[in-house]
């Protein structure tokens, strides 16, 4: 069960860098906020492939035109996943967008129905609890800035996205070397970030070169979110190579709790009631789809 330790690990880790990262939109903008996680990790991802190589001599990757194809839609998924959270994050608070986020399991649970696949029916009771979580959470008040709607609907695409990069990332690493899925786990990140790093620098150079000045201006905090979220890219991506995409994505429901505590102490934000019941339909909506 160490996929169950890793995918608990992943959640702090990953709350400690959506924080920092939320911190540079402002600056750099979502687009340089979220280079910042895969440049500035992939440092950090480096180390990480390294202990773990040097651990596991008996190792035997595959590179394949499976394993290019799956991690490389498995970063574009990231890219695009990242950058509309942080979006959310600014619309629509940082806790109300982590929530958000998990619609990434029953959207995919419904797209695979599209293709044949089958839920049982404690999936379909997990996806409507989760439907019925979200639309309490995006359902605007009364008197709601226009922004604060738009959050929700990037806060669900990022869940689409995400749900997506999942299953991507999870093909990459039985594609590299299903006999060592941490080998295959780190390898992956330290390939998925190289990808990410130089499609962002090449991008933002030449569209939003402001946006790179401030993302470089920001080092030590960009060093942060840098490290935080290498470290729960590794996590996840070893948990991912072990254990069904599903199962993954419901211990890691863990996380929207801790996005919650951390919105309210680091950004002030309170939960109204309706909010946190939304919450928690969501989150129980996607533990019961995962394992249905």
């Amino acid at each position: 069960m160490l996929w169950i330790v890793l995918t608990a690990a992943a959640a702090p880790l990953q709350v400690a860098r959506n924080a920092l990262q939320r911190g540079l939109v402002g600056d750099a903008g979502p687009w340089g906020a979220t280079l910042v996680r895969f440049l500035f990790g992939l440092p950090f991802a480096l180390i990480i492939f390294a202990v773990v190589a040097m651990a596991t001599p008996d190792a035997d990757p595959r590179f394949s035109w499976r394993f290019a194809a799956a991690v490389s839609a498995g970063a574009a998924g990231q890219v695009a996943a990242t950058a509309a959270l942080l979006v959310a994050m600014r619309r629509s608070g940082f806790a109300v967008a982590t929530f958000m986020q998990q619609s990434s399991l029953p959207l995919a649970a419904l797209m695979g129905v599209l293709v044949g696949d089958h839920l049982s029916a404690p999936a379909w009771i997990g996806v409507a609890a989760t439907t019925a979580g979200l639309a309490v959470l995006s359902w605007p008040k009364a008197g709601a800035e226009k922004g604060a709607a738009q959050g929700a609907l990037f806060g669900l695409a990022s869940g689409l996205a995400f749900g997506v990069t999942l299953n991507a990332y999870r093909q990459a690493g039985v594609a590299l070397d299903s006999a060592h899925p941490l080998f295959a786990a780190t390898a992956s990140v330290c390939v998925a970030q190289t990808l990410q790093s130089l499609g962002l620098l090449i991008f933002l150079g030449t569209t939003r070169p402001q946006a790179l000045r401030a993302v470089f201006a920001s080092w030590r905090q960009s060093l942060g979110a840098g490290f935080f979220g290498a470290a729960a890219s590794a996590c996840w991506f070893a948990a991912l190579a072990m254990a069904p995409a599903g199962a993954v994505r419901a211990v890691g429901v863990i996380e929207a709790p801790i996005a919650a505590a951390a919105g309210r102490r680091l950004f002030k934000e309170m939960l109204s009631a309706r909010q946190m019941l939304g919450g928690g339909a969501t989150a129980i909506g996607v533990v019961m789809t995962a394992l249905g």
